[in-house]
């Protein structure tokens, strides 16, 4: 297809990006941590790290690390919340000449097992607070090496205080034992004494490998390179210039990192974006804690907002929120889920600013459209096409469909990954003849460009911008000796935009929904934990026994309506 969104284009975003200018996402880094040496890279808990520090303490991290006898291109996992270490890490890591596996902090032991196995990561990086999840798998994985970052440790005199109360106030450590495990200091500390060797790193090297249930629920390893993530974050920062340039003028973008650095979203559109312009991350580490956040905002003047719809509207329900000085705010990008118009109006008007809705995957690094930075209303669209970004609306027998006619959104460009690691199988059912990704949501595209998203082909449920696949819950809930069968669905959420609901038939019928969350909680990080549980006598099956989800769905529609 002719591109034809590239009139849309606002003036200064070209319709490509030139990714080769970098060998590596290495180069890119490096080059910042040059140019910006004097400047605050991260702030977190009112402590900040410059650029010179991130290069000195990654630098001394990686040493450390090839002093471990780990090849070129091992894995490294990294189990962080959003603090301080988890940039130095990234950086170390990548920088060492090693592939990141970037894990959910929160997630249970079960789905750590499973992305260590997968993975092959040799190495894992993790805060204190989640190292009794780690005990409990390690001996079933190949990883040899553990550091052990604690919330204080790069936070000065502060983090001595602020370690006390995390462990004996909070009681927020969990006791835990990994013999052989090194604290994230000293590791520091020793690689410091250590030669760093540089390794000559090139665009076809994995950078990251990023876990997501892709169309059939197993977590599978989006293998991202260093090619892919340099492309996505030069097409996000040609296509925000434009908001960039407009007044007010900003010395230094500050970009406020509320979503996980371990998710996609974060990782490309806070920590490289920023990284890459010579910003500063403000980093929370619990945006749950709604006050705590609006108090941290009040300290600084934000210019980038990147969230999903639900922190968007939490925010906003805070009272102290409208009285945070927000004139310096340029652009507030949402992603992850989709953005409600109530929420987008509400945005703007408490904030002067829009939200710019974009779309991706954790296959596309993330960001394949998204609506013009400048833009001046709600468009209910995921937008345009970014630079050098090609999107093709397909029918089931991948055939372009015309204009304004549903279809599967397929997708080409410099930033989709190179396949799911070691699934061979599962990377060519998501490919077409002619290279384009298919992305499994249903949109139609008008004939400026702009594309809605109408529907789902997988029965993936999106709670709160994080991808929930029924197989895996249905999975768990099977196990249970209580329950005969069930089938999980996602249904409509004021909150989180869909939430999990599993219909459930009883072996034993004693068995109540408390039972079933409960041993939910168990085995399932908390947003794929079911809200509600219907018990039911059967569930709706094909001639071949196949339980129609789909019919769930439709029925639960029908009642809402």
């Amino acid at each position: 297809m002719e591109r034809i969104w590239l009139k849309q284009y606002p003036p200064g975003v070209p319709a490509d990006i030139e990714p080769t200018q970098y060998a590596s996402l290495v180069d890119l880094l490096e080059e910042s941590f040059t140019k910006f040496a004097d400047r605050k890279a991260f702030i977190c808990m009112d402590k900040a790290i410059s650029y010179r520090d991130l290069d000195q303490m990654s630098v001394a991290l990686a040493a450390y690390l090839q002093g471990r006898g780990l090849q070129r291109g091992a894995r490294v996992a990294i189990m962080m919340p959003n603090v301080l270490q988890y940039p130095v890490a990234t950086a170390a890591v990548l920088r060492a000449g090693y592939a990141v596996v970037n894990v959910n902090p929160l997630y249970t032991p079960r789905e750590l097992e499973h992305q260590l196995k997968d993975s092959g990561a040799e190495a894992i990086i993790v805060l204190e607070n989640f190292a009794h999840t780690v005990e409990q798998v390690i001996a079933k994985t190949p990883v040899k090496h553990v550091i052990v970052g604690s919330m204080g440790d790069l936070l000065g005199f502060k983090g001595v205080i602020v370690n006390l109360v995390v462990r004996r106030v909070k009681k927020m450590v969990p006791a835990w034992s990994l013999p052989g495990a090194v604290s994230f200091n000293d590791a520091m500390s020793a690689g410091r004494g250590l030669t760093f060797n540089k390794p000559k790193l090139s665009p076809g090297d994995v950078a990251f490998l990023q876990y997501t249930g892709g169309t059939t629920g197993v977590s599978k390893g989006a293998t991202l390179l260093h090619r892919n993530i340099v492309a996505n974050v030069l097409q996000n920062d040609a296509w925000l210039q434009p908001a960039m340039a407009a007044p007010p003028h900003v010395d230094q973008l500050m970009i406020v990192c509320a979503l996980p650095l371990y998710h996609i979203f974060a990782l490309t559109a806070c920590y490289l974006l920023a990284v890459r312009a010579g910003g500063c991350n403000l980093l929370i580490p619990n945006p749950r804690d709604i006050a705590g956040f609006v108090k941290e905002l009040a300290k600084y003047q934000v210019n980038s907002f990147p969230a999903v719809n639900t922190l968007y509207n939490g925010l906003m329900h805070h009272p102290d929120f409208k009285k945070l000085d927000f004139s310096k705010l340029k652009i507030s990008n949402g992603g992850g889920m989709a953005v409600q118009r109530p929420v987008a109006e509400q945005w703007k008007a408490v904030t002067g600013c829009f939200i710019a809705e974009g779309y991706g995957l954790s296959e596309t690094s993330p960001t394949l459209t998204c609506n013009p930075a400048t833009t001046t209303e709600f468009s209910g669209s995921i937008g345009l096409p970014v630079p050098s970004t090609y999107i093709s609306i397909r029918d089931d027998d991948g055939n372009e469909v015309p204009l304004g006619q549903a279809g599967e959104i397929c997708a080409k460009g410099p930033q989709v990954m190179s396949g799911y690691w070691n699934r061979p199988e599962e990377t060519a059912k998501v490919m077409t003849s002619d290279g384009y990704f298919r992305t499994g949501d249903i949109g139609v595209m008008d004939d400026k460009g702009y594309t809605k998203i109408v529907d789902r082909k997988k029965d993936m449920i999106l709670v709160s911008g994080f991808n929930v696949y029924p197989n895996e819950i249905e999975e768990v809930i099977a196990s249970h000796p209580g329950v005969l069968e069930c089938a999980v669905i996602g249904m409509p959420d004021s909150k989180s935009g869909e939430a999990v609901k599993a219909f459930v038939v009883k072996k034993d019928p004693n068995l109540t929904a408390e039972d079933v969350i409960k041993f939910c909680q168990q085995q399932l990080t908390g947003y794929k934990v079911p809200k509600h549980i219907e018990f039911r006598t059967d569930l709706p099956k094909t001639n071949v026994g196949k339980i129609l989800r789909r019919q769930l769905r439709d029925e639960k529609k029908a009642e809402a309506a």
